[in-house]
């Protein structure tokens, strides 16, 4: 059976094959680790095969799954609930600084109508991909960190001005310590011996030390810092400011902003990574729809990677090959190769993915 429509069936057939080889030499073949997303609105966590890209669990946990955390052994993920409904930021005046109403908190409308039995940190078995118990760490826990040795919790409880320390082997809150408003981003410290909460509304950024559970350090920085992450190797920290586009650099010393870098315009910086290796800082730009990425010791922006909508959360792979990204309103997460700084495939996940966390694969 020959001619030219034959002809045309075999060119046809050798250029999918080309197109398919061409898609398979951009996935990320051989990641040994899965990602696990937290979804806000639709209160699951999505598990993502990272050697095929596939959806391989959705795991439902409850109200507004947000911060998400794997422990040291990578047996455990914790996902941080809440039963007080999601509502817009507050108005900003002429500086990007929130307009509170006199005598009010922006979240005490939010409040009134919360659930606060929904409150919690969701424990699921990564073996089982199941959700197997709920630990109380106080009120609308949003962010947390684990200390270097798993054995506690680290949380911001949004609407009470509040961290919590949570010891895991009794499942209690052991320590309550007063930060600013609207806690919310927390980090350890490389060395286990701080960790750092950061309010949004005030801009203030709260170091607490981890024996004693005093705040030992407090510095400010413009309004909405939402998350912390550290140079390995070096007294360098890094924090956004979402309301006013920048980044500051932060000597973790002297406890002092050395530097504030103006990202590309309409950014709105989120979630702050550092790659692996020490050598590139990557910044989600929220609403711009965007990836900064800078060198971690000029602070030059070195390029800006399009991605899916309004990035909040963001991951980079142990490799340091692969960054994610969880793009809330297109419910899905962007896959980026690091070594082109482009997109190369987009994976749905839940309702308004808000979190994400690599988890290794167990063997």
């Amino acid at each position: 059976m020959s001619g030219p429509h034959h002809s045309a069936r075999i060119v046809l057939a050798l250029l999918a094959m080309t197109a398919g080889s061409s898609l398979r030499a951009q996935m990320p073949a051989g990641q040994s680790y899965q990602i696990f997303v937290s979804n806000e609105k639709s209160g699951e966590v999505t598990v993502i095969n990272a050697g095929d890209l596939k959806v391989t669990a959705t795991i439902p946990v409850g109200k507004r799954p947000r911060g998400i955390q794997v422990s040291p052994d990578g047996k455990t993920v914790y996902v941080a609930l809440s039963g007080t409904p999601i509502a817009p930021p507050p108005k900003l005046d002429a500086q990007g600084n929130p307009i509170f109403q006199r005598g009010k908190d922006d979240d005490d409308d939010e409040t009134a109508h919360a659930d606060k039995s929904a409150d919690g940190i969701g424990i699921i078995d990564v073996a089982s991909k199941k959700l197997t118990g709920k630990l109380l760490v106080g009120s609308d826990p949003e962010e947390f960190s684990l200390s270097k040795a798993g054995t506690e919790l680290y949380v911001s409880n949004e609407d009470v001005k509040a961290a919590s320390v949570i010891n895991l082997a009794s499942g209690k809150v052991a320590h309550i310590i007063p930060v600013g408003q609207e806690p919310e981003g927390v980090a350890t410290a490389p060395d286990g011996k701080t960790f750092y909460v950061t309010c949004e509304a005030g801009g203030d950024v709260d170091v607490i030390d981890t024996t004693s559970y005093k705040t030992i350090a407090h510095f400010k920085v413009a309004v909405r810092p939402r998350s912390v992450d550290f140079l390995p190797g070096a007294d360098i920290a890094f924090v956004p400011s979402e309301s006013v586009g920048q980044l500051n650099v932060i000597d973790t010393i002297h406890y002092t902003v050395l530097k504030s870098i103006t990202l590309p315009p309409s950014s709105r910086p989120v979630r702050v990574r550092v790659a692996p290796n020490g050598q590139r800082v990557y910044v989600s730009n929220g609403r711009a729809g965007t990836v900064s990425v800078l060198d971690a010791h000029s602070y030059e922006l070195l390029d800006s990677i399009k991605v899916g909508t309004r990035p909040w959360g963001l991951v980079i792979s142990p490799d340091g090959k692969y960054l994610y990204t969880a793009n809330g309103p297109s419910d899905d997460v962007s896959v980026v190769d690091l070594q082109t700084d482009k997109e190369i495939a987009r994976i749905p996940a839940g309702q308004s993915p808000w979190g994400l966390v690599i988890v290794p694969n167990s063997h």
